[in-house]
């Protein structure tokens, strides 16, 4: 430090045994500049770029305006940066669990305290000797060599990159490939969503014009609750089908973002089956029960609940790129949840109450039918349970029961419950869509128009347990 302040240079390398780096300054009463800091055996460099990549460096690094800011306030004004790469940091004791990509450990100071960035300190690594799934980890220097992944986020694409809020050793921790991250006939299940969410897409961008465009004036509250179905339903497949690509392309902020809007409209389409349910609840099974503002409360319910779980989530930082492996050896990235815990706590346990709620409606409205059919006269049996099958399984698409096969995913069934559950929601949208065109064409001169009366939905359904009449629509 002394020689550079008297020769009055702002970088240094350093070379020794075991380690090399590069020393860089940013003097007093100079501007605060975010720094790229490259490394190659003829050179060590700092670049002031935004988007510095030097291929002849064998490792770069890029410190952040904010950690140079929190530089000066320790020493007297002057920002300083020490960026070193050790070999031959292996714990003794080091367990088989993992291994140290590269056997290369990256210490960085900058003579102040640096954690909690909101900038974030960001390293590259190479792939050299990349065997196994990597993890970029820290260690506090004191004691004994323990890693954590507090505080750092990895990204895997030409390079690993690790991302981190603190200062210290950091290296990228190598654990062995882990079987459970294949996932069986990857690559046929992947085509039959895209092609049902395809599918789903066309017919439910038909059915929101169609809405829209030249039925909204007489729609009623159950259609307007289906379509508002149908929007998240739409987000769902629309963010499901452009995440893959948005993953490949490596942006972090962007796979953030695809990962929030398929969490949020997935929690939504989850959200729009409950208001479904608890909609023929009232109407069919209550009767007669007068809500203020009905439409405009379960409205902003529909939307607004999941609003806070992925604002949560995200803050957190547990939306990024997730890898899946094909057993052809094919990988496909997505963005989306990396905690396990999360996505059983949230995804799982808050579809399972959905479920329960869901399943409790259908089960009454199924047992009213039984009810009204044991008391009806025998002609027209076979045309009546044609009508019934139907009613069955439109109540089964608009409370979302389809997704329940997930619960089925384990042991021998996890085969077929992967195909099964991609079937049938992938064309989910297309399914409703079909129940829409029925009710909108079959029932248009039956039921009522008015947007305050008891709606067509309900009036089918309730036909059919008081009467057993046009049960299918």
């Amino acid at each position: 430090m002394e020689a550079m302040e008297k020769s009055n240079k702002s970088n240094a390398a350093i070379v020794m045994e075991d380690a090399v780096g590069l020393l860089h300054v940013q003097a007093k009463n100079t501007e605060t500049k975010e720094i790229n800091i490259c490394y190659s055996s003829n050179h060590a460099m700092a670049v002031e770029s935004q988007n510095f990549m030097n291929t002849n460096c064998s490792w770069y690094t890029k410190i952040s305006k904010e950690a140079f800011y929190k530089s000066r306030l320790e020493n007297n004004g002057t920002a300083f940066v020490g960026v070193l790469r050790f070999n031959n940091m292996r714990n003794t004791n080091e367990t088989k669990n993992y291994t140290v990509l590269n056997n290369e450990v990256y210490g960085i100071t900058m003579r102040a305290k640096i954690y909690n960035l909101t900038e974030n300190i960001d390293m590259f690594f190479t792939h050299n000797d990349k065997v196994g799934k990597a993890s970029c980890s820290s260690w506090d220097g004191k004691g004994e060599l323990k890693w954590t992944t507090s505080g750092c986020e990895t990204e895997i694409n030409n390079t690993i990159k690790c991302s981190c809020s603190h200062l210290t050793f950091f290296a990228v921790l190598m654990s062995p490939p882990d079987v459970n991250s294949t996932v069986p006939d990857l690559e046929t299940l992947t085509f039959i969503t895209s092609i049902g969410c395809g599918i789903s897409m066309f017919f439910l961008a038909v059915a929101l014009f169609m809405h829209f465009l030249l039925r909204k004036a007489k729609s009623n509250q159950a259609t307007k609750i289906l379509m508002n179905m149908f929007v998240a339903l739409s987000l769902l497949n629309v963010s499901f089908l452009s995440n893959e690509s948005v993953a490949n392309t490596g942006d972090n902020a962007a796979c953030v973002f695809i990962a929030l809007l398929l969490h949020y409209s997935m929690l939504a389409s989850f959200t729009w089956f409950f208001i479904q349910a608890l909609h023929m609840y009232l109407w069919l099974i209550r009767q007669n029960v007068s809500i203020t503002n009905y439409m405009r409360k379960i409205t902003v319910l529909g939307w607004a609940f999941p609003v806070p779980i992925v604002i949560a989530i995200a803050s957190v930082g547990e939306y990024t790129t997730v890898i899946l492996k094909a057993t052809s050896g094919k990988i496909s990235r997505m963005c989306w949840i990396t905690n396990s815990y999360i996505h059983y706590i949230v995804n799982i346990g808050y579809y399972a109450l959905v479920f329960v709620f869901t399943t409790g409606i259908f089960i009454t409205i199924l047992t009213k039918i039984v009810q009204a059919r044991n008391i009806k006269a025998t002609d027209g049996k076979r045309k009546t349970f044609r009508k019934q099958l139907m009613m069955v399984l439109s109540l089964f698409l608009l409370f979302g029961l389809t997704w329940s096969v997930a619960f089925f995913s384990y042991g021998p069934m996890l085969i077929p419950s992967y195909y099964i559950f991609t079937v049938l929601n992938s064309l989910q949208g297309f399914f409703l869509f079909l129940y829409y065109y029925h009710i909108h064409n079959d029932v248009a001169g039956s039921f009522s128009d008015d947007p305050d009366s008891t709606d067509s939905t309900t009036t089918i359904a309730q036909s059919s347990i008081n009467a057993e009449e046009n049960i299918y629509h």
